[in-house]
């Protein structure tokens, strides 16, 4: 019998429930494994079952109306599937158990006093528990059939008998809410089918490396622009701290919407008028549940990031600032997060106060909360830089400010889609990204805002949409999010950002993240290799970014060497100057990875500069 020293958190169940059911309402599956435990009830492992078979594309998604020899040869077609669930199930420590196979409960650190026993001692007394969730009327498992299918699923590793594995209590790497101890312990769970050490990454071809539900092959296949061909060579796209690429699901659902649902949103009366506001408002209840916000009237459609941070400047902060008063940013900042301030402080007397970081990138904490004062009004931070690839401690940048009284808006452009992002569970006053970093189109981009916060907020812009009623000697306006959305919306694209992120939670950010970090880690092990090539931006806790000089080369003569190896990457300064004359630079050569880049990328790359030295 597995002992466990305490039930998992509700955070801990949904992240779980996540990453096994992507497609599922994760409170409701979440629920589902807490009565696994409490009241032995083993419906979820029939849901399990179903979700399994839905992978298949079956008419019915019901695995148990097939044979056991039909059902293990789609048990074959699961590995994928399988390992994904599997890393959801080993992201953090260990259950406390002498001997144990692993289940929805394995992984949560042993916390507190209470203990919990297990319905069952072995997967194959759960799958009886749970026959009546599997038996149908067509076939009736049998007890041989259900030790037939564990044991094929002990092929793949999914079910094992053996002790408890020794790991660390806890690796530190939880980019959610990434702390400061996090930002300073280097330790990362590995992505599933690789190595940690760079020869074995190398030699995983693309079919092998599994991210969440998907190879890395199948995620490529996804993007149809990575078939490109340029200068002779296939494209690699090493630009996506400027912009992603979109996979052909997003592509689809936007001929879609204009082929079926085209029409302006609310009001009206025609069909195509309520297809076109259901495919609107759905797309901002994808990106509610997508950022953990509690409601999906907490998120206002802008055109990207910069007109969402200009938008809180104006309409929620401005009001508030007086002359002397003090706005706190820091030196990791995108332009767009220094002059919408910049403006409204011209306009009002404030200052504008920055954050220091350490020789590594990372915002020096301590320096940061010696700049809070009585004048202190607001603070706006990255989430990572958009040139170092620095995850910041968000959460600690967000207590202090609260410890403050002060809010605080976090720029979340480069981190939504490379690290799990939960607004409720860092409490971010306000948070915004762009649609086109994220596999969205162009043009369409998100504010959240705390509920009290958009209701204190002024309009930002007047027009059609954002009214209630109107005459010539008032307005009332539209409560939020309305209030911010005047005129006509990019409806399309909205639609398109939903598609986008609906195509995320189907291979699960978790898994991305964990992928992308061994990614870059292998990055900036090989280019270190190169003589004369000096990174830039080296916090234990990165995304994406891969900074880099070159000794005796301008960065533009770097890029168009690259460009000629059909190699896409970003020279120059990238909006973000004070970090970099910080440096002492002007500028620099900067690939950013995404979720489909591979380690062939990172060795074309060094071979590429290898050859210009």
């Amino acid at each position: 019998m597995t002992t466990i020293d305490r039930l998992p958190s509700e955070r801990e169940l949904e992240a779980l429930a996540n990453g096994i059911f992507p497609e599922y309402n994760t409170a409701e599956c979440a629920d589902g494994i807490e009565k696994l435990l409490t009241q032995s009830d083993t419906s979820v492992i029939g849901r399990a079952a179903n979700k399994a078979g839905s992978f298949f594309n079956r008419e019915a998604a019901d695995v148990s109306r097939y044979e056991p020899t039909s059902f293990l040869s789609e048990i074959n077609r699961l590995d994928g599937y399988a390992r994904a669930a599997e890393e959801v199930l080993n992201e953090a420590s260990p259950v406390t158990a002498d001997e144990f196979y692993p289940s929805p409960l394995d992984g949560f650190a042993p916390v507190g006093t209470a203990s919990y026993t297990l319905p069952f001692t072995d997967i194959t007394t759960a799958a009886q528990i749970s026959e009546n969730e599997l038996n149908k009327p067509k076939y009736s498992l049998k007890e041989s059939d259900l030790n037939t299918i564990v044991s094929e699923l002990d092929g793949f590793g999914i079910y094992r008998e053996e002790k408890a594995p020794v790991q660390p209590k806890n690796t530190g790497y939880s980019p959610v809410v990434v702390s400061q101890a996090q930002s300073e312990n280097t330790a990362a769970p590995k992505a599933q089918a690789n190595n940690s050490e760079s020869g074995n990454f190398r030699q995983s071809g693309n079919n092998s490396i599994i991210v969440g539900t998907k190879t890395l092959e199948q995620i490529r296949r996804d993007f149809p622009i990575l078939g490109e061909r340029i200068n002779g060579h296939d494209l690699v796209w090493l630009d996506n701290g400027a912009t992603t690429q979109r996979p052909q699901q997003v592509i689809d659902r936007l001929t879609e919407y204009y082929t079926h649902e085209n029409s302006n949103v609310h009001r009206g009366a025609h069909t195509l008028a309520a297809r076109s506001t259901d495919a609107y408002e759905g797309a901002r209840q994808t990106v509610a549940d997508f950022i953990g916000a509690p409601d999906k009237n907490n998120i206002v459609f802008v055109r990207g990031t910069t007109e969402g941070i200009n938008l809180v400047a104006n309409a929620y902060v401005k009001q508030y600032l007086h002359e002397g008063d003090e706005m706190i940013v820091t030196l990791l900042e995108h332009h767009a997060n220094i002059v919408p301030w910049q403006l409204i402080a011209q306009e009002t007397g404030a200052v504008i106060k920055a954050a220091l970081v350490d020789k590594s990138g990372q915002i020096i904490l301590s320096e940061y909360e010696k700049l809070f004062t009585k004048r202190t009004k607001f603070v706006s931070a990255a989430h990572v830089s958009n040139v170092l690839g620095t995850i910041t401690p968000a959460a600690e940048l967000i207590s202090i400010a609260h410890a403050h009284g002060v809010r605080i808006l976090i720029d979340g452009a480069q981190s939504v889609a490379h690290i799990p992002v939960n607004v409720t569970a860092l409490d971010a006053d306000f948070f915004v990204f762009s649609g086109h970093k994220i596999f969205a189109p162009t043009g369409i981009g998100v504010v959240y805002g705390k509920k009290d916060l958009l209701e204190a907020a002024r309009p930002y812009q007047g027009g059609g949409n954002m009214i209630a009623d109107v005459t010539f000697e008032r307005t009332i306006y539209n409560p939020a999010p309305n209030k911010f959305e005047a005129g006509t919306a990019s409806i399309a694209d909205a639609v398109g950002l939903g598609a986008a992120l609906e195509y995320l939670n189907s291979i699960g950010m978790p898994e991305i993240s964990r992928y992308e970090h061994e990614l870059v880690s292998y990055g900036m092990k090989e280019l270190a290799k190169i003589p004369g090539l000096h990174l830039i931006g080296t916090a234990s806790q990165k995304s994406s970014a891969l900074s880099f000089v070159l000794d005796g080369y301008d960065n533009e003569t770097v890029g168009q060497h690259l460009d000629k190896y059909g190699i896409a990457v970003r020279t120059g300064h990238h909006c973000a100057q004070p970090i970099l004359r910080s440096y002492g630079l002007e500028g620099v050569v900067r690939p950013t990875l995404a979720l489909y880049n591979s380690p062939e990328d990172i060795d074309k790359l060094v071979r590429a500069i290898r050859s210009l030295t």
